[in-house]
């Protein structure tokens, strides 16, 4: 009798069809092919620190695997999602046994790297730094933003590619060997594709799932409007707070600046597709309203103010019209970058300038003391003077030179209001004759 508990379980496809050797790997041709750097450092068997960075199901693991494999090393993988400082520690004495017993050396694969904290990423450096481990890190994240630079220096960041669409027929064409008696037709392939979005784990699991419910419904073909059927699409890489969504909305917001509503309202649906919240993308809009825009069309800051009520009353899917509504206004709008540049130039002069003193006629006078202080005492009322101006009159510190950081551009309302401010400085001119 068969016992039951050491029967083994039929590992996924994914896991049936990990790499063994460079050659089994598909896509990274850019790091992996004839001549290209890590190519070369896997046949050399003198292997070097290095990070991988890239989207989920691109092969991170599998290359950190295969390291420790072609150079006959000890492989510890951990996890810094999960592991402490107590877990280091234990793959440097476990490093440092192999190297004492049998001579060998040792690579560390950290998986999701970019969740060590600083301590944690200092305690690997002497002993990557030493040569007791090659350190291989995967992340998700951008290194630069999430990995010590003292790390980094020890480190060559290596970028992996999310899978193509002829990856995923390559894919396809080894896998079958381990999958039913059918066959997956074109259509259907770019459908589980389009599913996969690049991530070479995902598209097998759901060839694997397709496969299998053909084969349970006795066909011999799976097409496009079986695949749709037997399975759903899941949600595109935005993170909603990771590396892809800040990508994602730096596109957003360069293809409004752009003046490109079609390519605004693409990464948009992209944002949406992959969960993003909204309440961030109508931050970024309110934010494009005065750093783009500006006054040369007032009404845009108060349109992207009114999508985020939208979002707020309705929530999703319902606001997701009046999202699609601001994007093509803010993307068509008449651009100016003045208000910008001379707030950025204000903050400048203020920073480098010293404290100076209110000038006395700009001053309140709100008690009798004040009054003899001569606070306001020659302060000219602007609705008092001809066009309601001053002309010829001071605003800034007695002792600083009228500044000009201000320029409309010659762009929607701002060419209406830099004749006004043109108007009102020739007003000046003539004052001062």
């Amino acid at each position: 009798m068969a016992d039951l508990f050491s029967t083994k379980p039929v590992p996924p496809l994914a896991e049936q069809m990990r790499p063994q050797t460079l050659d089994d790997v598909v896509g990274q041709r850019h790091l992996l092919g004839p001549g290209k750097p890590l190519r070369l450092a896997f046949e050399s068997r003198k292997l070097h620190s290095f990070i991988l960075w890239g989207p989920p199901g691109v092969g991170k693991t599998t290359l950190g695997r295969l390291a420790a494999k072609v150079t006959n090393s000890h492989f510890i993988a951990i996890s810094a999602v999960l592991a402490g400082i107590k877990d280091i520690r234990a793959a440097i004495d476990d490093a440092q046994e192999a190297l004492d017993r049998e001579g060998r050396s040792t690579v560390v694969f950290v998986d999701e790297i970019h969740s060590f904290n600083k301590t944690q990423q200092d305690a690997l450096l002497p002993h990557v730094e030493s040569g007791l481990l090659t350190l291989i890190g995967g992340t998700t994240e951008h290194p630069g933003m999430q990995v010590t630079n003292a790390l980094l220096s020890r480190a060559q960041v290596y970028n992996l590619q999310p899978l193509s669409q002829d990856d995923f027929n390559e894919l396809y064409e080894r896998a079958r060997q381990h999958l039913p008696a059918v066959t997956v037709d074109t259509d259907a392939l770019a459908l589980l594709g389009g599913y996969a979005d690049g991530d070479g784990r995902r598209f097998l699991n759901l060839l694997e799932q397709v496969s299998n419910a053909a084969a349970g419904a006795g066909l011999a073909t799976v097409d496009a409007a079986f695949a749709a059927s037997a399975t759903s699409p899941s949600l595109r890489r935005a993170d909603k707070s990771g590396d892809s969504y800040y990508e994602q909305i730096s596109a957003f917001h360069k293809s409004v600046r752009g003046s490109q509503p079609d390519a605004a309202l693409y990464w948009l649906a992209r944002m949406m597709d992959g969960g993003v919240d909204p309440r961030q993308v109508t931050r970024r809009m309110i934010a494009i309203a005065s750093e783009d825009i500006g006054n040369a069309d007032p009404r845009a800051l108060q349109l992207a103010m009114n999508a985020a009520e939208a979002v707020d009353r309705l929530g999703l899917p319902e606001c997701e019209l009046a999202l699609a509504q601001a994007t093509t206004y803010l993307a068509a709008a008449p651009k100016s970058n003045a208000s910008y540049l001379a707030w950025k130039q204000a903050k400048e002069f203020v920073r480098t300038d010293g404290t100076r003193a209110v000038p006395i006629h700009l001053r309140n006078a709100p008690s009798k003391l004040m009054k003899q202080m001569g606070y306001g005492k020659e302060y000219r009322y602007a609705h008092d003077e001809p066009n309601a101006y001053a002309a010829g009159e001071s605003w800034f510190p007695d002792d600083v030179e009228p500044q000009r950081w201000y320029h409309p551009a010659p762009r929607g309302m701002e060419i209406r209001i830099g004749e006004k401010l043109a108007a009102l400085r020739a007003l000046d001119d003539d004052a001062k004759e």
